[in-house]
């Protein structure tokens, strides 16, 4: 049976979607990513993404999350990132050999940063320290799937942002290129 979706978890999941674009809008802001940081995420309000997330809305975790564990997929989750350049799953190709990654330009991987460390800062409130968007990344497996090179950068990158302040770790990263 599906789950239904309430007007509680409907409001508290369309404040937390916001709180959080807000947030790396800002962030892409301070990295000088502009246009992203208006377009971010706005996937999210569509009606699959919203509807999922409210469905299935906890308040301390993502939703897919949830979605995942009780349907072994998350349909709002396939939309959004097939949609959103930000994330290393939209850069997977096939031929006739497999499944493969590409390398994620590297304005992407910022904004990928700026996603990380707002998504940190949601969840983990009070909790979040700049150790926590690292942590987040060497605790999962996702980086054994993408690029290499994507990989190394997101890693060097969360680095500097777990041993700077923002503002520094942002200018340090900016300057950054692929090898």
């Amino acid at each position: 049976m599906k789950r239904k979706i309430t007007f509680k978890n409907a409001y508290l999941h369309f404040k937390t979607i916001t709180n959080h674009k807000i947030k790396v809008t800002f962030l892409c802001f301070k990295m000088g990513l502009f246009k992203q940081g208006i377009l971010h995420d706005l996937s999210k309000y569509s009606w699959v993404e919203f509807s999922n997330g409210a469905r299935y809305y906890q308040g301390y975790r993502s939703p897919i999350d949830a979605e995942k564990e009780e349907l072994g997929y998350s349909l709002g989750w396939l939309h959004h990132k097939g949609r959103n350049k930000h994330h290393w799953e939209y850069w997977l190709d096939k031929n006739k050999t497999g499944i493969f990654p590409i390398e994620v330009p590297l304005n992407y991987v910022q904004e990928m940063i700026c996603d990380r460390i707002a998504a940190c800062m949601i969840y983990k409130g009070s909790a979040y320290t700049q150790n926590t968007p690292y942590e987040y990344f060497m605790n999962g497996t996702d980086r054994l799937y993408m690029h290499p090179n994507t990989a190394k950068k997101i890693e060097e990158m969360l680095i500097i942002v777990k041993e700077y302040p923002l503002n520094e770790a942002f200018n340090r990263i900016k300057g950054m290129k692929y090898a």
